[in-house]
């Protein structure tokens, strides 16, 4: 636990209306030990009544800037398949504006192609109902990850303000711009979402933030293991690995503090700074300052009485 430590929180813009996570979102708003609040970027419900509401999440994303003061946001994380790169720059750059330059823009590979599960019967892949809905077709893993990279590069050109041209595998610009620019210079910081292989090394070459989920989806161990696999990519690039932060996002038992902290604890230890804990729902009224009260303030305190301790050992 040598880093600081960053707490944000994540709320899934689904079966719920806009009231409510305004409600959520300007509770966290006014309470300084939470720095970030996300949202997800899915197009149906994942879980629950198929026909339930979903809101778009770059929509609401600037709704929800425009009626908040501090708090960093972002989409954790924005499917690069669903919008253009060039389309998705100039939607961040308005957000930055409107946010008055506290977006972090997170982006992954979004939905691809699955293999097959057993007798040739399609596996449990949530992005085949979601896309064949909006008409977005499934890349294979290998093309998405190529997109991914692809798109990052892109950002970073449109969001100087300069027109140019560009010619790329996938996508081909004739006198872009993008104007407004975003308020943050040179942009907004990227954060990019996944743990394979191939994507850990488009992390290691664009990324200022890593994500990955955390218990109960992947271990701690886990997490820690990729974390070497990014940093080795990172050293390969000639990047030095202290430089990429690193991200994880985790549940919340709202009646169970103690197994908050525990996780978040163990997350730290094994190098986690950037620590997004998600709301389940329903979110009940002062969740976010009882959050801050019994998980994120003495969680502060432990870190701080580390970090003294390393001093006074020198």
């Amino acid at each position: 636990m040598g880093s600081p430590l960053s707490f944000g929180i994540k709320t899934t813009p689904v079966h719920t209306d806009y009231a409510d996570l305004l409600r959520v979102w300007q509770e966290a708003d006014d309470i300084p030990e939470i720095e970030h609040a996300w949202l997800w970027d899915h197009l149906l419900p994942l879980f629950g009544p198929k026909d339930g509401p979903a809101f778009e999440g770059w929509t609401l994303l600037a709704a929800l800037a425009a009626r908040t003061r501090r708090l960093r946001l972002g989409l954790l994380v924005s499917s690069n398949r669903v919008r253009s790169p060039a389309l998705l720059a100039k939607i961040a750059a308005t957000t930055d504006v409107i946010s008055g330059g506290r977006l972090v823009v997170g982006l992954g590979v979004g939905g691809t192609q699955q293999p097959a599960g057993a007798g040739g019967v399609p596996g449990d892949n949530p992005a085949l109902a979601e896309y064949a809905a909006y008409g977005i077709p499934l890349v294979t893993p290998g093309e998405g990850i190529a997109r991914l990279d692809e798109a990052c590069e892109l950002l970073r050109r449109m969001w100087t303000g300069e027109v140019f041209d560009f010619d790329g595998r996938y996508d081909t610009l004739r006198q872009a711009v993008c104007m407004p620019r975003p308020v943050q210079r040179p942009g907004p910081p990227l954060l990019i979402g996944g743990w394979g292989d191939r994507t850990l090394r488009v992390v290691a070459r664009h990324a200022d933030i890593w994500n990955i989920p955390g218990p109960p989806h992947n271990t701690v161990a886990h997490i820690a293991e990729r974390a070497r696999v990014l940093d080795a990519h990172c050293a390969a690039l000639g990047r030095d690995p202290a430089t990429l932060i690193r991200s994880v996002q985790t549940h919340v038992a709202y009646d169970d503090p103690a197994r908050t902290r525990a996780v978040v604890r163990e997350l730290a230890a094994a190098g986690i700074t950037h620590i997004v804990l998600n709301l389940p729902r329903p979110i009940p009224p002062g969740a976010v300052r009882r959050l801050a009260d019994e998980v994120i303030g003495p969680l502060h305190a432990e870190h701080a009485a580390v970090q003294e301790m390393r001093r006074s050992r020198r």
